[in-house]
Order: C-alpha cells, then sequence, then structure tokens
C-alpha cells in the first residue's frame, strides 16, 4: 500500500511540473526612492516586465511573453488619475462607430441644446 501512495506521489509530481523544471528568473531589479520607483523582471521563459511610478501614484509599465502559438506578445500600460489604460496588438478593440450615428453625433455637436428660462415662460 505504501509503494502505490508514493508511486502516485512521484506521478502527481511530474504532472505538476509537465516541462521540467519550473522558469527561473534571469534578472531582478528593484529600486525605490522617495521619488518613485522602478522595478524590471526577466525569466527563462522570455516573460519581460518593467514599471516605474512617481511620488504621485503614477505608474507606467509593460510586459511581454510568447503565447502558446509562438505569438510574441507585449502589453504596455498607464495607470494614473485617468485609470489604468492598456495598449497591444492583442487586446481588442470596439467595432467603428457606424455613420448614421456617427453624423447624428456630429449634428448633435454642432446644434447643442438652447435651454429656456422658466422666467420667459410665465411672461407669455
Amino acid at each position: 500500500m505504501f509503494k502505490v501512495l508514493m508511486i502516485c506521489a512521484i506521478v502527481g509530481l511530474a504532472a505538476a511540473f509537465p516541462e521540467g523544471t519550473p522558469d527561473e528568473v534571469i534578472h531582478r531589479s528593484e529600486d525605490v526612492r522617495a521619488d518613485g520607483f522602478e522595478s524590471k523582471l526577466e525569466l527563462t521563459n522570455s516573460i519581460n516586465e518593467q514599471r516605474s511610478g512617481d511620488e504621485h501614484g503614477n505608474i507606467k509599465g509593460s510586459f511581454s511573453y510568447v503565447a502558446p502559438g509562438g505569438e510574441h506578445v507585449v502589453i504596455s500600460y498607464v495607470a494614473d488619475e485617468n485609470g489604468y489604460r492598456a495598449a497591444g496588438d492583442v487586446l481588442p478593440t470596439p467595432p467603428p462607430i457606424p455613420v448614421e450615428i456617427q453624423r447624428a453625433l456630429e449634428w448633435i455637436a454642432a446644434h447643442p441644446q438652447v435651454e429656456k428660462d422658466s422666467d420667459e415662460d410665465d411672461d407669455e
């Protein structure tokens, strides 16, 4: 019974690391200062990450990796008072605005609604 348990444990460990050993850190640096920080990370499996921030909490950074299909994916981002904004070729984009809706939006912008004063309505 003990031998069967040991064999199951070894098979379980082998399944946990299908490619052999886990990825290792090639380079890691962190610099924290009073006016901000910088951080970089590079792993053996082509994962890279870098970011920097200032004393106001604004952060700029990017990360990259190789997707299972072999595509090199790069995402850059900014996080500041306007929120988190990411950019990259693999991120989905919204569909284009239909021509009719675009024309309607342009007409609305060119003809703003004029609010009538409620006192003028009472005088008439």
